[in-house]
C-alpha cells in the first residue's frame, strides 16, 4: 500500500475536543493506492498549537471522509478536481468535531506530494 499526502497544510483553527482547546488544524488530501485501486480522502486533525513552535499533532481530534475510490491509479486531473472542492469537505469534517478552520490564517505553506 502506498499512501501519499497529495495536499497538506496547517491553519489556525478553533476546536475544543476531549476538554482540550485546539488552536491549530492540519488539513490533508490523502491518496492511497493498492493493487490497482486508488482512494482519496479528505482529513482534518486539530491540535493544541499553544505557541508558534507547537506543532505536536495529536490523533484524537481527527476526522476523515472518503472522496473517491475506484480501480486505476493517481491522476493529476482528478487530484486538481478534488482540490477544487476540498475546502467545503474539510469544513464539514471540522464541524463534525465541533471546530472551524480559519482559511485566512495559514500557519505554514502548503505541501504537495
Amino acid at each position: 500500500m502506498k499512501v501519499i499526502n497529495v495536499y497538506d497544510q496547517y491553519f489556525a483553527g478553533q476546536c475544543v475536543f476531549s476538554g482540550v482547546e485546539r488552536r491549530g488544524v492540519q488539513v490533508m488530501l490523502i491518496a492511497t493506492s493498492e493493487e490497482g485501486t486508488v482512494r482519496y480522502e479528505a482529513a482534518v486533525n486539530f491540535f493544541p498549537h499553544r505557541d508558534e513552535e507547537d506543532y505536536a499533532v495529536s490523533s484524537d481530534a481527527y476526522a476523515s471522509k472518503e472522496l473517491y475510490f475506484s480501480k486505476g491509479r493517481r491522476s493529476k486531473k482528478r487530484e486538481a478536481a478534488l482540490l477544487e472542492s476540498f475546502r467545503p469537505e474539510a469544513d464539514a469534517l471540522a464541524a463534525s468535531l465541533g471546530g472551524v478552520v480559519d482559511w485566512a490564517h495559514p500557519l505554514r505553506d502548503a505541501r504537495f506530494g
